[in-house]
């Protein structure tokens, strides 16, 4: 009996821990006691949880400062952008200590959120604090550079289309033409065009970060020009250019996550930033009482951004040019990689 009353207890924790996994409305993530006596809110964009991307990383460095720091956590899903200022100041009401936005789209409403609660402590990932209408002095931005790994992830995909028969052609594709987004794609089309001068860079906006079939029909267009690597920039929307990568047999760079589980035999590699970490570290300093309002910046020199997982089939000696352009890049001997689209 005392077994049978133990199996029931990991099977019922078990639903706590995949409770927020889903996609409803809003949702309470799973808690724990709160030894530090600090409870912090994330609160998602309409990605959710299972965008296998920031979303989803932004929610495991909650989870490892639950697990760590012993703080207590919550998570509110957004359904779509009219939840967010909602889900924020519903935090700020229960007096949390830290209330964590993920995503530029929820740029404005965690200014209105911040401002409206200056008391409490707030983070966003992907939004410069000092950029926002009131320039809150209780946010802190959670910023990456994204054109380093970009950089490399395109430096990769220019020496694939050179080894590769045909004309030279890469693709990408952005969710929503926002700074964290175009910073990934310029660095990709800067790399690239350095790796091989004459490559052809095209690129599209799906306008949306979560439905697939936008992403996979601006994908296979570009794959139809000629493209024979498409780098995906759109979240979960963005899972449909590596649909449409194995369909054509062309290569496919992932976002954010090392994201080569996807499709082990498309994806090239992935263009990863380390939002798991920003996120932990920002609870730590509420915890430690050092937190700082203003921008903590994340790049290649501190491992906050890097490539995931090289596909096997990529010869050793690009990949052995690839880390080269690495150091190049942490040593300050390339410098100046383009952050916007032209």
């Amino acid at each position: 009996m005392n077994r049978s009353l133990a199996v029931l207890a990991v099977l019922f924790l078990g639903l706590l821990a995949t409770g927020c996994g889903g996609n409803s409305k809003k949702t309470a993530g799973g808690t724990s006691t709160a030894k530090s006596g600090i409870k912090v809110g994330l609160v998602t964009d309409v990605g959710g949880l299972n965008d296998k991307g920031f979303n989803h990383l932004s929610y495991v460095g909650l989870k490892e400062a639950q697990s760590r720091l012993g703080v207590q956590t919550r998570v509110n899903l957004s359904a779509a952008s009219g939840e967010y200022v909602p889900n924020l100041t519903s935090f700020a009401r229960q007096k949390y200590d830290l209330i964590i936005g993920v995503g530029f789209t929820e740029a404005n409403a965690i200014d209105t959120a911040a401002t409206q609660f200056p008391d409490r402590k707030f983070a966003i990932v992907d939004v410069d604090q000092t950029t926002e209408p009131h320039k809150p002095k209780n946010l802190l931005g959670l910023l990456f550079r994204e054109q380093e790994v970009g950089y490399l992830a395109g430096y990769l995909a220019g020496l694939e289309e050179k080894r590769l028969p045909g004309k030279d052609v890469i693709g990408s594709v952005g969710g929503q033409k926002q700074p964290p987004v175009d910073r990934f794609i310029a660095g990709y089309q800067a790399g690239a065009k350095a790796a091989d001068p004459g490559i052809t860079v095209l690129n599209g906006y799906s306008q949306d970060f979560n439905k697939q079939d936008l992403c996979k029909t601006i994908a296979l267009n570009q794959i139809a020009e000629g493209a024979g690597v498409v780098f995906q920039v759109a979240g979960g929307c963005g899972l449909g250019v590596i649909k449409a990568a194995a369909e054509k047999n062309v290569w496919a760079i992932g976002v954010d996550a090392d994201q080569a589980f996807v499709d082990p035999q498309h994806v090239l590699t992935s263009a990863t930033k380390r939002v798991d970490v920003a996120v932990f570290k920002a609870i730590q300093s509420v915890v430690n009482g050092t937190f700082k309002s203003g921008n903590t910046t994340y790049g290649l020199k501190d491992n906050g951004v890097g490539l995931g997982k090289i596909n096997p089939r990529v010869p050793k000696s690009e990949v052995a040019q690839i880390d080269k352009i690495r150091r190049q890049i942490i040593s300050g001997k390339i410098k100046n990689i383009p952050t916007t689209v032209k």
